[in-house]
């Protein structure tokens, strides 16, 4: 398969207070993440997919609501946000199968995500200037883990196992994928995210949105209802 060309090296230098809230309040929860799962990189991405899976539906939501409110047109972010949050469900779904979390891990998804999406709700209320630079910044982080889940694969320390099926069917994976094909992928998302937060923070800042990565071709997926009528 052929490696997805992002650029690793992208920050958003901190500017102001509400940066530096941002910034610091991710590489705290980097430390945590990094004390407590070390290079278990599978179990990391589990709980963590399940946080990241929550900003786009809270941003979305608000975005919603708000356009309804005022009566305005949303500019495209409704649908971005809600496609971030989908992509992001997919990531979880893939390493679950990846990782097989026990009871504790499945528990620890639980808090953790009823702690974020209540603290995220009221922090998007309050800035969504902050919060997308929230997500821009963890999405910085998430491409440093998914870049070092990588050398722990090429250099034998995490098995390249086959790729799981819900992976090949929404990246359109090759029969012959393997987790290392995953994580490129994953990791693309992951950049392209973190791109698009910072645009919108910027935006909001009145800055410029700078460029976005691009994001890996995903298959469109269908309601069930569709699949049944169609069988």
């Amino acid at each position: 398969m052929t490696e997805p060309f992002i650029d690793l090296d992208v920050h958003h230098k901190a500017k102001g207070v509400r940066d530096r809230v941002a910034f610091g309040f991710v590489k705290a929860l980097r430390l945590f993440a990094d004390t407590f799962f070390a290079k278990r990189y599978g179990h990391r991405a589990v709980v963590l997919e399940t946080v990241a899976a929550v900003p786009g539906m809270v941003g979305a939501t608000l975005n919603h609501l708000k356009c309804l409110r005022r009566m305005c047109d949303d500019r495209g972010w409704i649908k971005t946000l809600m496609d971030e949050a989908e992509n992001e469900r997919m990531h979880l779904m893939t390493f679950i199968e990846v990782a097989k979390p026990n009871l504790f891990e499945r528990a620890m998804v639980l808090i953790a995500q009823g702690v974020f999406y209540n603290f995220f709700f009221l922090l998007y209320l309050a800035s969504p200037r902050t919060a997308h630079r929230v997500v821009g910044y963890f999405e910085e982080e998430a491409v440093i883990s998914y870049t070092h889940y990588l050398a722990e694969i090429d250099e034998g320390r995490s098995e390249n196992v086959p790729a799981p099926e819900i992976a090949k069917r929404y990246w359109g994976l090759p029969d012959d994928a393997r987790l290392r094909d995953v994580v490129l992928v994953v990791r693309a998302d992951e950049a392209h995210h973190r791109d698009v937060n910072h645009g919108f923070a910027n935006e909001l800042a009145g800055l410029p949105q700078g460029a976005v990565a691009p994001c890996p071709p995903h298959e469109e997926l269908q309601p069930n209802w569709k699949v049944q009528a169609s069988a």
